[in-house]
This record gives C-alpha cells, sequence and structure tokens, in this order.
C-alpha cells in the first residue's frame, strides 16, 4: 500500500463545538461581519449576543437541541447568526441552495427531516410551498415577515450563554446536500469535531490572519462558501464582507473599498479576472493571493490571472465529503496546476480504478483520502456510504489525479466524466483547460456523446468573447491539434450563450446531455 502523508504538522483533535471555536478567534470590538450591499456592520460582540439570543429563541420554541433547522438564504450577515445559533443550541443545520424550486427543497426537508424552515421575505412564496407534506409547520424570515410567517426578531429569546451539550464527534452539526454524479442529492453527515478540525487544518496554510477582510460571495449553503468563507475567516479573528449574488464589478469594488489580499473564487470567475476588460479599470494591487477551487483550473488560464492581476494564482481542493479541504497551496507555495498539498493529519492513495492497485508517483488514478476530516457519511443511505467509505476509513473521491515528486497533487478529471474515444480515455477538463485559452473563446464544457464507432466522441460547448469571431470546429480543431493529442482532439462542436454551472462553479454536464441528447 502506497500512502501520500503530508508535510505539514498533525492536527490536535479537541473538544470543541464550532461555534465555541469561531467564538474564541473573535475579537468583540472588530467588526466580523459587513453587508456589502448597504454597508451594514456588525462587531463581533453583536455578533455573538446575535447567536446567543437566536438560540435561546430556538429553545424556547422546541428547536433546538436535537432538532433540524433549514436554512434557505442569500449571503448576508444573518445567516451566520441563524447557522451558528443552531449549532450553540444543540442542533443540526442543512444548508439549502436558496435558488431551489419547491420541488427540490421540498425533497431536501423530508430527506433532513427539518423542523423549521429560516428564509427571507423574496423567497417566502417556494417556501410555504416547500414544506408541504414535510415536518415544517414554522418558517422563519430574516427581516419583515408577510403573514403567518415568524420575524427572526421575534425568534430572539433570553440569550443561551453556554453551548448545548453535544458530543462533537458523533453529533451531526450541519448536513449539506451533495449534488453528486447520479442520482437525487445526498445529505453529508458532518460533525463538529469534523468542521473543527479541518478548520485547524486549513487555517495554517491559507495565508489567513486576524484582522483582514475576504468578499464572500461563495454561497454559504455550499461547503465551500460555509467553511471557508465564513467559519474560517470568523475563528480567524477575521472579518467577511457579504455578497447575495455575485456581480463582476460590485465583487471588484468591494475588494478595493475592504483591501482584501486574498481572493477566495471559482473557476467561473477566474476566467473573468483573466479575459474581461473590466478588469483594466480596477486598481487592484492591494490582491496577493487568488485561491480557486471547487473544480478543475487550467494552469494556462491560472497563470493568465495571476499575471493580469500581479498576483499570485493558486488553487486547493476538496469536497463536501472532507469538510471540505484537503489540499492547499501552503502558504503561496504552487505548481500551475496544482490543487496544493495535503494538509495535515491527511493521508492520500491514488488507485488504479481498473485493479485497485495503488499506483506509483507520476500516475493518475482514483484519488482516496483519509482524515479526521472524512465524513460521518450519508443520511438514511448506507448504501452509498459503504460504496464510498471503504476499507478502514478511506473516502473514494471519484476524482483521477496523481502527486508529483514534491508532494503537489494534479486533479485531472472525475472518474465518471472520463470520455472512452476508441479505447483512449479522454478527460473533459483537460480540453477545457485548453479550449478557454483560444482568444475567441470565453468558456468550455466538454462531453462525451455516444459513437457506434468511437464508443464516444470529445464533443465542445463554447461560450463566445463579445464581439470576436465565432469559431468553426475547423477553427477549433486546428488551435487545438498541436496542443493535444490525436484522440483528445474536438469531434462535435456547439456554440452556446453560457456555459451551465453550479453555483460553486461545476459543470452541469448532465444538463448538457440533456438539452443535447447526447
Amino acid at each position: 500500500m502506497a500512502i501520500y502523508t503530508s508535510s505539514l504538522p498533525d492536527v490536535v483533535l479537541t473538544d470543541k463545538t464550532i461555534t465555541q471555536r469561531v467564538f474564541d478567534g473573535i475579537d468583540p470590538e472588530m467588526t466580523v461581519l459587513i453587508d456589502g450591499p448597504t454597508g451594514r456592520r456588525m462587531t463581533g460582540a453583536e455578533f455573538i449576543a446575535g447567536v446567543q439570543s437566536i438560540a435561546g429563541g430556538l429553545n424556547a420554541r422546541g428547536w433546538g437541541a436535537g432538532r433540524v433547522v433549514a436554512l434557505m438564504a442569500p449571503n448576508i450577515p444573518e445567516y451566520c447568526m441563524v447557522f451558528h445559533a443552531a449549532a450553540w443550541a444543540g442542533g443540526t443545520i442543512t444548508t439549502i441552495n436558496p435558488t431551489y424550486t419547491a420541488h427540490e427543497a421540498n425533497h431536501q426537508l423530508v430527506d433532513a427531516n427539518a423542523d423549521v424552515l429560516v428564509t427571507i421575505a423574496a423567497f417566502a412564496e417556494t417556501a410555504a410551498e416547500a414544506i408541504k407534506g414535510t415536518k415544517v409547520k414554522d418558517i422563519v424570515i430574516i427581516g419583515d415577515a408577510p403573514d403567518g410567517m415568524i420575524p427572526l426578531q421575534d425568534l430572539m429569546g433570553a440569550p443561551l450563554t453556554k453551548q448545548a451539550t453535544v458530543d462533537v464527534t458523533e453529533h451531526i452539526v450541519v448536513l449539506p446536500y451533495s449534488s453528486g454524479t447520479t442520482g437525487l442529492p445526498k445529505g453529508v453527515m458532518l460533525t463538529h469535531q469534523n468542521i473543527v478540525v479541518n478548520i485547524d487544518q486549513s487555517l495554517p496554510a491559507s495565508g489567513v490572519t486576524s484582522g483582514q477582510m475576504a468578499v464572500a460571495f461563495l454561497p454559504f449553503f455550499h461547503i465551500y462558501g460555509l467553511q471557508v468563507m465564513q467559519n474560517m475567516y470568523l475563528a480567524a479573528g477575521a472579518g467577511i464582507v457579504t455578497m447575495p449574488r455575485f456581480d463582476l464589478e460590485f465583487f471588484l469594488n468591494l475588494v478595493v473599498e475592504h483591501k482584501t489580499p486574498l481572493l477566495w473564487i471559482v473557476p467561473p470567475v477566474a476566467l473573468a479576472l483573466a479575459k474581461h476588460p473590466v478588469i483594466d479599470s480596477y486598481d487592484l494591487s492591494v490582491v496577493e493571493q487568488i485561491t480557486s477551487a471547487a473544480a478543475p483550473l487550467g494552469a494556462d488560464l491560472a497563470v493568465r490571472m495571476g499575471e493580469r492581476i500581479n498576483a499570485r494564482a493558486v488553487q486547493g481542493y476538496g469536497m463536501t465529503e472532507l469538510s471540505p479541504v484537503s489540499h492547499l497551496s501552503a502558504h503561496g507555495k504552487s505548481k500551475p496546476g496544482s490543487s496544493g498539498v495535503t494538509m495535515g493529519s491527511t493521508e492520500c492513495r491514488i488507485i488504479d480504478p481498473d485493479t485497485l492497485q495503488d499506483m506509483p508517483v507520476g500516475q493518475d488514478g482514483e484519488l482516496w483520502i483519509r482524515g479526521p476530516q472524512v465524513m460521518k457519511g450519508y443520511l438514511n443511505n448506507d448504501i452509498a456510504t459503504s460504496e464510498t467509505i471503504v476499507d478502514h476509513g478511506w473516502l473514494r473521491t471519484g476524482d483521477i489525479a496523481h502527486f508529483d515528486d514534491e508532494g503537489f497533487l494534479f486533479i485531472t478529471d472525475r472518474l465518471k466524466e472520463l470520455i472512452k474515444y476508441k479505447g483512449f480515455q479522454v478527460a473533459p477538463a483537460e480540453l477545457e483547460a485548453e479550449l478557454v485559452t483560444h482568444p475567441a473563446i470565453a468558456d468550455a464544457a466538454v462531453i462525451g456523446t455516444p459513437d457506434d464507432e468511437a464508443g464516444e466522441l470529445p464533443t465542445a460547448f463554447i461560450a463566445v468573447v463579445q464581439d470576436q469571431p465565432v469559431p468553426t470546429l475547423d477553427d477549433v480543431q486546428t488551435y487545438l491539434k498541436d496542443r493535444l493529442s490525436h484522440y483528445k482532439q474536438i469531434r462535435l462542436l456547439h456554440v452556446i450563450d453560457a456555459i451551465p454551472k453550479s453555483a460553486s462553479g461545476k459543470i452541469l454536464r448532465r444538463q448538457l446531455r440533456d438539452e443535447f441528447g447526447s
């Protein structure tokens, strides 16, 4: 068995809950939360008081210890307060994508066995439809509430001044849902220990220091936004500026206004930073490092982005099931195309998907990970859990990767997204990374189209840069001819307005297949 370990120090496990860990880092006098659109500010003391008051109100209504609070809201300061109030009261929080339809939200409410739903007035109609047929009888509204719903202000009660007693190794504090590659989203059971240890693993390598501010557009319902932007920053004694939705110019304005040295982004934003003309209108000299995660970012694009902003461009790797971080470019040290190095107290293996044999340095295989940040399992799904966590705690990531001889991780692609063309395996992410280097291509996605002769044909979907001539299939093939092997060439091409992606930046390949009959 070939196990890749971390060069970083091991992490000491503690008995702290996530909210205790966050409270420990907060400076009561410092502004820790700013609402980006309004400029409304909240100090550390106000945040702690709000958390304890809401926790008291949850307990008073029977929504505290042992209960599940569903939270469906955009990035606003109150999101952080409600999350930690439920955790402080001994409950579980299931985070719902606020762009969900009522049908999608209903599935999560039922599966998570939620007791109450917290949202905003703009989503009240969807929420009212979503709770039908569920345990949820009450909807709490952040802000002004429609008739029949409870304003968050009315929920606040006598402060709960002490953390409710929980077993940090067993209690499920957060229940985000992972889309996976097939089937309905699955509830990922993360304990207090899972997410606390992941903060302690990630923080020393992140570059985040007390007093820093960061702009948080990464959605809090997703584990990347929840942990890296919300919990890690607060636990570090730093602060965040919340953005309810992403807008490039507004994001840049906030970065400049609040002098944020670190940017945490996803690949679609990397594309904009590398190519959008508006970037030249901003003085971004305050930015020292840009970290992209949640989906692969091509080395060429990362270099181009870093050179344009004059900042370090690095990547990280993780997944919801890992709380979420397993790899970061520690202390700004990186290699183009790499997702960084293994975090402390974490072990990795690279496994041949066919033979299940360990692969040597430099050769691709499925990435397996073991460590204290690995989830407890999938809620109500023992089969999926046993298929994912195997052989004494190894998590099968479903990602194809390799390590180099210095311990840097390189993600090649998703195992289940590999295209098989005439017996060759083709990684869509590799083709996508090359396509977006074309001056006329703003964004790209690649899938396999079934073919009787070849098995699957690599098929590209491209969005074109404004005012650029639309590339033809011949143009694309000519451009890629000298950049990729013969079997990695694009065989079919579709020009579309925009590449469909999730809030975390992952390409929605299934949607492309459904729409185009692949």
